[in-house]
């Protein structure tokens, strides 16, 4: 079969895909993977043919005004959250509607032309689900993040009502996103909204899913899917006989925050830990101060390899990090930067998977006895074991290729 893939371009959706396609490609079948031209090359790795579509989301902030320098002004403590600055959010959304606007052209004559069998589309890209109605194709969403029902709605995990001005501008995005889609004849068009596709790959357990039990033989939550990532390189640590912490805000631009690293360099200078830190590309080493002996700081680091290794991973809890950090049994210390990360963080307490730093009142010596806290706690211990045997149970990029195939195979499941 050929199958299509049009994912969003960050690497938290990103990543969990390409297994699968890697896996799909392995039984023989065909992939076409549309995306922003910075993962051309893992596409390629993983076997599929790339077509360009779409900008990265860590490309767009610069460009919106409302701070001196991009997205280090939206939060004014290391402590606090950080929130895009006044109208950030609707200029955000307006520039993510210009270009599905510019590109879906050219994706749906590049998928007419070399038509597929199916369309597999990450949940949060506008172009894959029109693509596969106008195209009348099968659908197939993949959700890096939570499921929604009648039963559950990723809005209860939320910490407060989203502010006013977030909510007007989704409102706006929305009927301009509905007045596109009529225009593609596409009239009635839900996005992030509405029934769900006809298969939903999760990569999330259903254990780690609120109300997991809820959702129908539609929904396959496959857990992480995890793979090689050769172009990330492999590491070590530096000391086998140290107890180490990774510190990792991920990957968007809200990641932008020296001060809360210079804090963490100052919590393990003089301690028994050893610290693997990546501050992003927005942050440079030389703004950090002197590095202790003990640290390593890098942009990225390979992300599997140091959670192979760590003791404890103080993370922004996005969910592909998330689900790595279980996977590899790694409590998590949450430090999270946007709502859906603070949704995530509350599971992970939830379920005693981890803890959170506070947001306010947050310093070295405080961040230094959470770490050293939960790197101790049994109870915490025991609950990774359990999740880590049932994310490492759900089956990743083969059940998650078995699901597509399987359906795609069975006109039963179609009609």
């Amino acid at each position: 079969m050929h199958i299509a893939f049009i994912c969003l371009p960050a690497a938290g959706h990103v990543n969990p895909t390409l297994p699968v396609v890697a896996e799909l490609v392995r039984r023989g079948h065909r992939v076409t993977y549309a995306t922003s031209a910075s993962y051309a090359r893992a596409v390629v790795t993983a076997g599929a043919t790339f077509f360009e579509s779409g900008e990265d989301l860590a490309a767009l902030f610069p460009r919106f005004p409302g701070s001196p320098d991009g997205a280090r002004a939206a939060s004014s403590s290391p402590g606090g959250q950080a929130a895009l600055a006044p109208g950030m959010m609707s200029r955000l959304l307006e520039r993510l509607l210009e270009r599905a606007q510019a590109e879906f052209p050219a994706l749906f004559a590049r998928l007419t032309a070399d038509r597929p069998d199916a369309v597999c589309y990450d949940a949060m890209t506008l172009a894959g689900k029109m693509a596969a109605l106008k195209l009348g194709l099968p659908d197939i969403a993949l959700l890096p993040s939570y499921a929604s029902n009648e039963h559950f709605s990723m809005r209860e995990l939320m910490p407060a009502r989203a502010p006013a001005q977030m909510l007007a501008a989704w409102k706006q995005a929305r009927q301009l996103i509905a007045d596109f889609a009529a225009e593609q004849g596409l009239d009635h068009f839900t996005f992030l909204e509405g029934p769900p596709a006809s298969l939903n790959i999760c990569f999330i357990p259903r254990e780690f899913q609120p109300a997991g039990d809820t959702f129908d033989a539609s929904f396959h939550f496959v857990g992480p899917s995890l793979g090689p990532r050769a172009i990330e390189g492999s590491w070590q640590p530096g000391r086998k006989d140290l107890p180490l912490v990774f510190i990792s805000l991920g990957t968007t631009p809200l990641n932008d925050r020296p001060d809360f690293f210079r804090m963490c360099l100052e919590a393990f200078a003089a301690s028994p830990w050893q610290v693997a830190m990546a501050i992003g590309d927005r942050v440079e080493v030389a703004e950090l101060g002197p590095i202790p002996a003990i640290a390593e700081v890098r942009p990225t680091f390979p992300q599997l390899d140091v959670l192979r290794h760590a003791d404890v991973f103080v993370s922004h809890t996005g969910m592909n990090s998330t689900m790595e950090a279980l996977y590899f049994g790694v409590p998590l210390l949450a430090f999270p930067l946007q709502p859906e990360q603070e949704a995530n963080a509350r599971r992970v307490e939830d379920l005693q998977l981890g803890r959170r730093l506070p947001v306010e009142g947050l310093s070295a010596a405080l961040i230094r006895t959470a770490v050293t806290d939960l790197g101790g706690d049994p109870e915490v211990r025991r609950n990774l074991r359990t999740m880590s045997q049932r994310v490492r149970g759900a089956g990743g990029s083969v059940a998650a290729a078995d699901a597509i195939e399987h359906y795609l195979s069975d006109p039963a499941l179609r009609a």
